[in-house]
């Protein structure tokens, strides 16, 4: 049984193609910076790895150039579009609607549409994905896995917010908290690490979009992003917190509408507002060179992470572990060494030197006397899609 998985970001597409159950990865691949200058795909089997830098201005333009790798006849690795047999999907918004896995229908499309207004960086996208899959290989049954799903056992001390209660009961206005796949992935893997069930653990998935999760004894108990995904952390292009008085401020006296608003913090702000660079790799390269700007982005940054890490070892009442995942998690040794500096009072202690070792594996990079364990798990929100899909038909 062959599983495409399709992982839809707001600027990236990762792939992968799994020969299911027994889980083995035939290819995987990423398109990343669309929209931006210098996109590439990168694309890799046993026995290539190709890189293609080219114009890639949307996530359709992105995945017809994936199939078109997949089919090749020199590079491909399938020979037919029926070889695929389910195409997984990572799917950002399920709103109250979607709480499992489901196979994709009209019905299900026309909701993932619905609920784009609250996540209008990933459902679209997410939309998109489905709809070019469904082209492009017809015969194969399209499955959504849903980021939300995972912080269902939040509980409402802390998904409920402070307005007047018909809010939730009437219109479902709460906190669903995403990235759930990659959150439910490391932490379990997190868990095996340590070897025990009974855990504290705070997962930190930081890419183009950031997030923070709560784990314990496995379960999501709280989370930094809210009814959409743009509250939180400092991300990419959206502002994280912000006082919602500033809004009413730039409405009521700067003149802007609401939808200027909303695409000023969704699109224009966090990083890219700051430094003008959207992608956490030319900030750093700046902020060597001595951007101050970028320098300061990259402190507030790292504030933001530690005020939750604080409030989140007050509500779980202790630490075991803190998981760096995605991205930036697995691949900055700067904003790792940012985050745990001067922690030590919680008993969070970072090595160094293992901090600056690259390696694409699970690992340990706290001191020998720290208290609590920093470890750095590659995040395989692929692998995780392609076991819920295969479940949810075949078993």
């Amino acid at each position: 049984m062959q599983v495409l998985v399709v992982n839809s970001g707001s600027s990236s597409i990762k792939f992968q193609l799994f020969q299911m159950p027994e889980a083995i990865a035939i290819c995987s691949g990423l398109v990343e910076r669309i929209g931006l200058e210098n996109a590439k795909l990168n694309y890799k089997t046993a026995h290539q790895d190709i890189e293609e830098v080219t114009d890639i201005k949307n996530h359709k333009e992105g995945l017809t150039l994936v199939a078109k790798y997949l089919l090749d006849a020199d590079v491909g690795v399938i020979s037919a579009a029926q070889d695929i047999n389910i195409v997984g999907h990572r799917v950002v918004h399920g709103g109250s609607t979607f709480a499992e896995t489901v196979e994709i229908n009209d019905v299900v499309k026309d909701k993932i549409d619905q609920l784009s207004a609250l996540a209008p960086l990933h459902n679209p996208a997410n939309l998109q994905g489905i709809l070019v899959a469904e082209e492009i290989f017809p015969e194969a049954k399209q499955v959504a896995v849903f980021d939300t799903a995972f912080h269902q056992t939040i509980p409402i001390e802390s998904y409920k917010y402070a307005i007047p209660n018909s809010f939730l009961e009437e219109h479902n206005i709460r906190v669903y908290g995403f990235h759930g796949t990659s959150h439910k992935y490391v932490s379990e893997k997190a868990i095996d690490f340590l070897g025990n069930k009974s855990t504290k653990i705070i997962t930190i998935h930081l890419g183009n979009g950031c997030s923070m999760t709560a784990v314990k004894d496995g379960k999501s108990v709280d989370h930094t992003l809210g009814f959409a995904p743009m509250n939180g952390l400092i991300m990419g292009t959206r502002s994280g917190d912000i006082d919602p008085a500033v809004i009413f401020y730039m409405v009521a006296s700067l003149g802007y509408s609401i939808e200027e608003v909303n695409v000023l913090l969704q699109k224009e702000s966090g990083m890219l507002g700051l430094t003008g660079y959207s992608d956490l790799r030319d900030v750093e390269s700046e902020a060597e060179k001595g951007n101050i700007a970028c320098q300061l982005a990259l402190k507030m940054n790292a504030a933001r992470i530690k005020k939750f890490i604080g409030s989140y070892i007050a509500i779980m009442n202790g630490l075991d572990a803190i998981v760096f995942t995605a991205g930036i998690g697995e691949n900055s040794e700067t904003m790792r060494k940012l985050v745990c500096a001067e922690l030590d009072c919680f008993g969070i202690m970072i090595d160094l030197e293992k901090n600056s070792i690259r390696a694409k594996k699970e690992r340990d990079i706290s001191l020998n006397l720290s208290k609590v364990k920093i470890l750095v798990i590659p995040t395989n929100e692929e692998l995780e899609i392609a076991k819920q899909s295969y479940t949810l038909l075949f078993t």
